[in-house]
């Protein structure tokens, strides 16, 4: 439980006492979008290493460097744990904002950061909002902005290893002309999801594939773009799940 109370004492300190840190960011915005980018990237990449250490994780990460440093990307990842945007964000090279769910917006503060951030907050209810929602995306990636987004739609709570891969996930790809660089996330579920309401020690494996160019695929991949991204996700899983089982058993 101790995990827990640091982690939350230390993300509502961070929220309050930032606040004359988003006043600077507003003004910034103003007259430099790009410092603004950059400063809001670095304060909150180093509030969320700062939740990392607190949790205890251990983070594993291969095939960092096929992630492009040249050009905006639409990252792609399985998703089950509310940590999986906090442990892939610290490591982005350049601006991302990340595709959320509407009902963040509730948030004070955070919802601030979020928008300078430049994530989207998709209506999940509403089809029309939500298509206007990836234009924004398709926006945000032409002008170098990454995106991130996780195509089974919410966090996978069940039984199974993957959700069905939404189509729509990656519209911002092909319209943007941005690669789509496949994240692969094991053991997340282990910090907090896997025995709530705590938060213990895990070692956790992101991995990074070679992203993909969608005009350099042949047809019929592009029309089953999302079967073909997931496959690669779930190959990359299978394989990390094994060595990362075999870790916790040499430690146990």
């Amino acid at each position: 439980m101790i995990r827990l109370i640091l982690v939350l004492l230390f993300v509502f300190l961070f929220l309050v006492l930032s606040t004359p840190l988003m006043l600077a960011e507003w003004i910034i915005g103003k007259f430099n979008m790009p410092l603004r980018d950059r400063s809001s990237l670095a304060i909150v990449n180093w509030a969320f290493r700062c939740v990392i250490r607190l949790s205890g994780t251990k983070v594993i990460v291969k095939g960092e460097e096929n992630v492009p440093k040249d050009t905006a990307v639409l990252y792609v990842g399985n998703h089950r744990s509310y940590f999986d945007i906090i442990l892939t964000y610290v490591r982005v090279p350049r601006p991302t904002g990340y595709v959320a769910k509407l009902e963040m917006l509730r948030y004070p503060l955070l919802n601030v950061w979020m928008y300078f951030l430049h994530c989207l907050f998709l209506d999940r209810k509403d089809i029309k909002k939500g298509l206007k929602t990836i234009l924004k995306g398709v926006e945000k990636a032409k002008s170098g902005i990454s995106i991130c987004i996780f195509p089974e739609g919410t966090r996978n709570s069940t039984d199974q290893d993957f959700l069905p891969f939404k189509e729509g996930s990656f519209k911002i790809a092909e319209k943007a002309d941005v690669p789509i660089q496949p994240i692969t996330l094991v053991g997340t579920s282990g910090i907090f999801e896997d025995h709530l309401p705590f938060i213990r020690k895990q070692t956790v494996i992101i991995e990074y594939g070679k992203p993909i160019d969608i005009k350099a695929l042949d047809k019929e991949t592009r029309k089953n773009l999302s079967a073909y991204v997931k496959d690669i996700i779930a190959d990359a899983y299978y394989r990390n799940l094994e060595e990362l089982t075999e870790l916790q058993k040499q430690r146990a």
